[in-house]
């Protein structure tokens, strides 16, 4: 199996089929605030598990985080905070996870750079492990460490 990074992923990936350029491409996908740069989205499909969970993205097609410009980082925290304020009013959670997937074995399955926005219940099964808890575990120790 050939392992392609994010970047190649991206490029195979024309923008015109990517489902974060044109949120209306995406059944079920809402946008629930913007601003000229950004969109705070959410996903009907994911409501059912990930209560009140959402993601961020440029609407400029960049395949990575490292690929935002500062404007856009400007517009992320924008509508962080916004979003944020939201989700507090609507669904009250006890805290929240915020991550980027930043390449294929990062787990970034959309090559188009998006800011994930979850709510984090007190009563839900996974609570008080983040998404340290899964990459410290014994289970994900590499074989050999890189030189």
């Amino acid at each position: 199996m050939q392992t392609r990074t994010a970047r190649e992923w991206g490029q195979m990936q024309r923008p015109v089929d990517c489902p974060l350029c044109d949120p209306r491409r995406e059944e079920g996908q809402h946008v629930v605030f913007e601003t000229a740069l950004c969109r705070f989205l959410q996903q009907d499909r994911d409501q059912d598990v990930l209560v009140g969970s959402g993601i961020i993205v440029p609407r400029s097609h960049r395949v990575t985080a490292f690929e935002l410009t500062p404007v856009e980082w400007r517009d992320t925290q924008q509508l962080l905070v916004q979003a944020k304020e939201y989700i507090d009013e609507r669904w009250h959670p006890d805290g929240y996870t915020l991550g980027w997937n930043v390449g294929v074995v990062s787990n970034q399955t959309i090559a188009h750079a998006h800011l994930h926005v979850v709510p984090r219940y007190a009563d839900e099964p996974c609570a008080g492990k983040g998404l340290r808890y899964w990459l410290k575990s014994a289970d994900n120790r590499r074989m050999q460490a890189r030189g």
